[in-house]
């Protein structure tokens, strides 16, 4: 397999400071004022906005103008309609996955707590498991090129949902070939104790290096469900093949919520950086 060294551009948050241009498209106008009263807190998380009713009056257009201004605002994550309810502004909770040394974590965690868990605790959030589901699965070509194993050979399938304070962040699923999960216990029904990195390194698997892959797509039905996206809302596939000194263990799949989660890479000599603080 190839390997890509182009390093594609960040994307942060941009701003309009506030103002709107007057030649952008009026409901584009109405997206960007109720924006600006959601981000600086004069329309709060949990607030109810105006009906569509009120929203006409108030900036006296049609009713297919205030549609789509809501429409950009629920693309965005921003809002939520619900029947009976109304439209109301969701919380915008971002968390935080620190990629280079979550494998570390792993490793050195007590056998009550992982990597999720330290992390999500690290960050004052509750996080949780739900959904768990073993299964065998034959291996496609993309999963037999990283594990090195022969297309359509059984694989052991560990999936996994992680909530955070009780709402979807996060689907996790697993891939091993299937002499190591045999070895190293991986074909139950429930979790490891102490965890499956532990249980790899018990057997002599240890896990020494790593090779992870990020991209962005729209998510699959079944994904926008499981995670609670609303419409527009992408998802973030971060893949990762870990590796012994001999060969690929496993690969893991995590499908984050787009809108609600950013992976960090802390890597070198970062003393200036923990001085301050570190990633927020």
């Amino acid at each position: 397999m190839g390997r890509s060294r182009g390093m594609a551009p960040f994307v942060g948050t941009t701003s309009r400071g506030g103002g709107m241009a007057q030649s952008d498209p009026l409901y584009q106008r109405i997206a960007s004022d109720l924006r600006d009263q959601i981000r600086t807190g004069a329309i709060k998380a949990g607030d109810r906005l105006p009906t569509e009713v009120e929203l006409r009056e108030q900036y006296d257009v049609s009713r297919n103008t205030v549609r789509l201004a809501l429409g950009v605002l629920q693309n965005e994550g921003m809002i939520s309609s619900t029947q009976g309810k109304g439209t109301v502004v969701r919380e915008q909770v971002m968390l935080t996955y620190h990629a280079a040394w979550a494998e570390s974590r792993d490793r050195h965690a007590s056998d009550q707590t992982d990597a999720f868990y330290a992390e999500m605790r690290d960050q004052g959030r509750k996080g949780e498991y739900r959904d768990f589901e073993m299964r065998i699965k034959p291996a496609t070509p993309e999963l037999a090129a990283r594990l090195h194993v022969d297309e359509g050979d059984s694989l052991v399938s560990r999936a996994i949902s992680r909530f955070v304070d009780g709402q979807p962040f996060s689907l996790q699923d697993s891939y091993y070939p299937m002499d190591i999960s045999q070895e190293c216990g991986l074909l139950t029904p429930h979790d490891v104790p102490g965890g499956v990195i532990r249980a790899l390194a018990a057997k002599g698997h240890t896990e020494i290096g790593y090779v992870d892959e990020l991209t962005t797509r729209m998510p699959r039905p079944d994904e926008a469900r499981k995670l609670g996206l609303s419409q527009g809302t992408p998802v973030l596939v971060y893949v990762r093949t870990t590796y012994s000194d001999k060969r690929p263990l496993r690969l893991t799949l995590t499908i984050f919520a787009g809108d609600r989660n950013r992976v960090v890479y802390e890597l070198g000599d970062l003393t200036a950086y923990a001085e301050n603080g570190g990633a927020s």
